[in-house]
């Protein structure tokens, strides 16, 4: 059995990987625990001195990598370009802070010295998704290998390219052989690995039905996971906001990050009746100059989408949702081309029931919600099975911050556009998962918090 990468543009194959067979995954298994056993054996100083030579490679070849990104995903090169500038500065953010992060906690007792130390647990097996085949496997390995830990990585199938780019970052920054590998298997073989006694934790990031499985698989045999899943971020504007703030975010949160295709964007708008016309309006202007097109091409601000099951669900929920009563007032067609695309969208005269806004819709829909007042804003954005961030735009500070106690997510930005960021912490509530990625709290997932008692 193969894997496949194929360019979104233009549905051609790009290249074929053999997948592993059940002795080279063994081997890499062996190699990954053997490393584990020098890497912890490490100082913090020298891995921040591999890690600095990750962000440096990644620097080095950002243009090479951005255009892998761009080529198997679809995403505008900008974009890809981003994501790489961002996978190098959390590399530096944990080579200057895991110490730090990680350094003996004192605690007062009945003893003569009692404190607790955070050591690495082991391999630790990562199953990351397709819509941001850097950023994701990055958010997970820079705190992860700088706690001392190793890693293995299922990427998915049709992101192979960038999946040995990571490991060729890796295997060139001075870490011990085997501290990061790639795995390239399908999905059927995830159960055996995580059963594998050298794997230690899983973390994952993709769908709710991915997330289910491997923590089934993972509770059987005792191990840690942290899941960051699926979402249906709402996109609150308050009667006294600015609105050509809220429509400037809106765009970017919902469309230019991978055309839509990621967790965190903006799905379902919740607007205060009061301004919804205009604010429908407005984001009506702009979504109509937004280009459409070859997301190699600098003027392109909305690329493909990544395959034709994505298009094919992204439609199927729009005329599901239309023959419910919704109206299409821009956009929403497939395009007419060699590639995967799809027209932005925005809906109106949308009710809870409709696939738009109670399933996650996973490329360029905007499903605009009218609510009479905040209270009914909070009320509509608790209503979704996913909690895993919202934007709140209102000029009332004090009404903001309390709106945002009241929302049920794992983030709430208030008055910009929801981001990932090395400094804060990443995750979710409810169907979007659990645990954190990120900050301080991420690089504390996979150690060992251990009591140390001493009279």
């Amino acid at each position: 059995m193969s894997l496949q990468s194929i360019n979104p543009k233009n549905k051609q194959l790009i290249k074929t990987f053999d997948e592993l067979n059940e002795k080279q995954v063994d081997e890499k298994l062996g190699k990954a625990q053997q490393a584990f056993l020098k890497l912890k054996e490490t100082s913090f100083a020298e891995r921040k001195k591999w890690m600095l030579k990750a962000a440096e490679i990644l620097r080095s070849r950002k243009a090479e990598f951005a255009h892998i990104v761009t080529d198997e995903v679809g995403k505008t090169l900008s974009a890809s370009e981003a994501e790489i500038e961002k996978c190098a500065a959390t590399c530096e953010f944990y080579a200057e802070n895991a110490e730090k992060f990680l350094s003996p906690e004192k605690i007062a007792s009945d003893a003569s010295n009692s404190y607790v130390r955070f050591d690495p647990i082991g391999v630790v097996l990562a199953v990351m998704p397709w819509n941001f085949p850097f950023w994701q496997v990055f958010r997970f390995a820079a705190p992860a290998l700088m706690a001392g830990n190793t890693g293995v990585l299922k990427h998915a199938s049709n992101v192979q390219m960038s999946a040995l780019a990571i490991e060729e970052v890796f295997g060139g920054s001075g870490f011990p052989g085997g501290t990061f590998q790639n795995l390239a298997i399908p999905s059927s073989k995830v159960e055996a690995i995580i059963r594998d006694e050298r794997i230690t934790a899983v973390t994952l990031t993709g769908s709710e039905k991915a997330g289910s499985a491997v923590a089934r698989t993972a509770g059987e045999e005792i191990k840690k996971t942290v899941l960051e899943l699926g979402g249906s971020d709402p996109f609150i504007v308050l009667g006294d906001a600015d609105l050509d703030a809220a429509v400037k975010a809106a765009v970017t949160v919902r469309l230019q990050y991978n055309a839509g295709q990621s967790c965190i964007a903006a799905k379902r708008f919740i607007i205060e009746e009061s301004i919804a016309d205009e604010f429908t309006d407005k984001l009506k202007t702009a979504v109509s100059k937004l280009k459409v097109g070859d997301p190699a091409e600098p003027s392109t601000d909305v690329g493909p989408l990544v395959n034709q099951q994505m298009v094919d669900d992204l439609d199927s929920q729009l005329n599901r949702s239309v023959a419910m009563g919704a109206k299409v007032i821009i956009g929403g067609k497939v395009a007419d081309s060699d590639g995967y695309y799809f027209e932005p969208a925005i809906v109106t005269n949308t009710s809870l029931d409709m696939p738009v806004c109670n399933e996650e819709t996973f490329g360029p829909v905007f499903a605009i919600i009218k609510v009479k007042d905040r209270n009914e804003a909070a009320a509509v954005a608790n209503s979704s099975i996913y909690g895993l961030a919202a934007d709140i735009f209102t000029n009332d500070a004090l009404a903001a911050e309390e709106l945002a106690a009241k929302i049920e997510s794992g983030a709430v930005f208030i008055n910009g556009p929801v981001k990932s960021d090395p400094r804060l912490p990443f995750g979710g509530v409810k169907k979007s998962g659990y645990g954190r990625e990120l900050s301080h709290y991420g690089i504390k997932e996979f150690v060992n918090v251990k009591t140390v008692w001493v009279k």
